[in-house]
């Protein structure tokens, strides 16, 4: 059973989401099963950004929303991580909601594919609210704490380094920063932006609703969390976007406080249901250019 995980928006039911098709006369081609191959049917999205303070160009591959559990196996995953690496980035960032299993649930087979991520400067990644579910938080588990920490332990060992509310100098250049989940961790912008230094800034935070809230300008943020609704129907958009600004956040490039630019995956795997409507999984390649 999947865990009832935190979330600023109620998260859409089977019976709401199978309603409203039904009302708007468009059940037949989702229960056909569009629905459900775009679910599972990703695509590289390439997009460029000038980021101030760069010397030179970087390629960052950005993974996020995996929910590796009930609808997400490994297949799907040594998929995107073949996708990845057949990229060449500079850099593979990772934006959270890896795990969507219970408290003690086994990530075994997860780690193992994401160990075969590949970049010159590093993989990276900060914790989502479905992470915080899966180490126990959301039940309120008093062991959740210690899952945390082990499951970082066994990132560390993949190759990959958990940021929270802290950063990296990845390049000379380029200051790498993460902050924990806005609604089930911890988050602490500040210290996450610390030592920057003058660089180039790229911050990592699973949901977006934190842009209004950035204590300063920052070079470029990048999060998951909406799968850009997820379902979407024709001149309507989303069904439902778990954030508390509505469409605002839902996907593609928004902005924050002092004009800062953020980039919102749609993600690559679900939740919820198995399906996805008008809004395919996404791998970003972003190649970022002195600005």
């Amino acid at each position: 059973m999947t865990p009832p995980f935190a979330s600023h928006a109620p998260r859409l039911t089977r019976r709401q989401f199978l309603r409203g098709l039904l009302g708007l006369g468009v059940s037949g081609a989702v229960l056909g099963g569009a629905g459900a191959a775009q679910a599972y049917r990703f695509g590289v999205i390439r997009e460029q950004q000038g980021l101030r303070g760069l010397a030179t160009p970087l390629r960052a591959a950005f993974l996020t929303d995996l929910h590796y559990g009930p609808l997400i196996g490994t297949g799907s995953v040594r998929a995107w991580v073949q996708a990845a690496n057949a990229l060449r980035p500079d850099l593979v960032l990772l934006g959270g909601d890896y795990l969507d299993v219970g408290p003690g649930g086994d990530a075994t087979p997860l780690l193992r594919e994401l160990a075969r991520l590949r970049a010159p400067l590093g993989v990276y990644g900060v914790w989502g609210n479905h992470d915080y579910g899966s180490f126990g938080r959301s039940w309120a588990d008093p062991g959740w704490m210690s899952r945390r920490d082990e499951l970082h332990r066994l990132f560390a060992e993949a190759g990959i380094t958990m940021l929270r509310n802290e950063g990296r100098v990845v390049r000379d250049d380029l200051y790498l920063g993460g902050v924990d989940d806005l609604t089930t961790g911890d988050p602490d912008l500040l210290a996450s932006l610390r030592g920057a230094d003058g660089r180039a800034t790229l911050l990592l935070s699973h949901n977006p609703d934190l842009l209004p809230d950035l204590p300063g300008p920052v070079g470029l943020v990048l999060s998951g969390h909406t799968h850009g609704g997820q379902i979407r129907l024709p001149w309507l958009g989303a069904l439902v976007v778990p954030s508390s600004y509505g469409q605002r956040y839902a996907m593609g490039w928004v902005q924050g406080a002092f004009e800062t630019p953020a980039y919102v995956s749609r993600g690559l795997g679900v939740t919820g249901v198995p399906l996805r409507m008008l809004c395919e999984p996404e791998l970003t390649l972003l190649t970022l250019t002195p600005a």
